[in-house]
């Protein structure tokens, strides 16, 4: 597989959007990029309660057992998420652009690290949000006002671990691909077309049967161009 392992064909070659919306990869971004819009909105709309009647005078706090750094925390990682998928799907239309053989390894492996990274963040995100809602007290919400989009952004922060490992996943597999292809070669050329190789041996046609199929070869002698002159040689008297 060439360059359409990683991007919308050889480096140098047209974008093709058709081809690159095509791409599992490029699923997963769009997919991993439209649950970061659920965390994070659904935290910012709902996830802050105010009550006015409280002895605080009214002061918002986070929904999740009142505790502000589970809400900036879910807030942070998916803006920040957001616009690392649209970073790496602008490097999806831009990599068949690349010519540079190490750029287009360090993309690769770029997308390698940054995947992982982000399905660390999302489990981290989902395991401190669900531990907060869990510890919630009734109290602090006697109207059960944003449950629901609690619930969606822990649910969706859930999904993103999949997401983003799954974008992993197929960018080392784009890398082991591309370590024997043309993927990250752009001066790929067939063999039999390269001048720099020595010519094959001249093959001296046949008239009769020839035990090896191959007719006679000829050869050079060694010492073509070393042999002593001949012709005329003086004589000592």
């Amino acid at each position: 597989m060439e360059g359409g392992a990683y991007g919308a064909g050889k480096a140098g070659g047209a974008f093709d959007p058709y081809t690159l919306v095509r791409q599992p990869h490029t699923i997963l971004r769009v997919v991993s990029w439209v649950f970061s819009i659920v965390v994070f909105g659904s935290i910012v709309n709902e996830g802050y309660l105010n009550i006015p009647d409280e002895a605080e005078g009214g002061k918002e706090f986070c929904i999740y057992n009142r505790n502000p750094n589970a809400c900036s925390y879910g807030v942070t990682v998916g803006v920040l998420a957001f616009l690392t998928c649209l970073l790496y799907l602008a490097l999806d239309v831009y990599f068949p652009q690349i010519s540079s053989v190490k750029d287009r390894k360090k993309a690769v492996l770029s997308d390698i690290g940054v995947s992982a990274f982000w399905a660390f963040l999302w489990f981290v995100g989902f395991c401190f949000l669900a531990n907060q809602w869990q510890v919630s007290k009734p109290k602090d919400n006697p109207l059960n006002e944003g449950t629901d989009a609690a619930r969606a952004a822990i649910t969706f922060s859930f999904f993103s671990i999949f997401t983003w490992v799954g974008q992993a996943v197929l960018a080392f597999k784009r890398y082991q691909i591309g370590a024997d292809s043309a993927l990250f070669s752009q001066d790929y050329m067939d063999p039999s077309q390269d001048s720099s190789m020595p010519y094959a041996p001249y093959v001296e046609p046949t008239a009769g049967p020839d035990p090896t199929g191959m007719g006679g070869t000829y050869q050079q002698p060694a010492n073509a161009f070393d042999a002593e002159p001949q012709g005329y040689q003086s004589q000592g008297y």
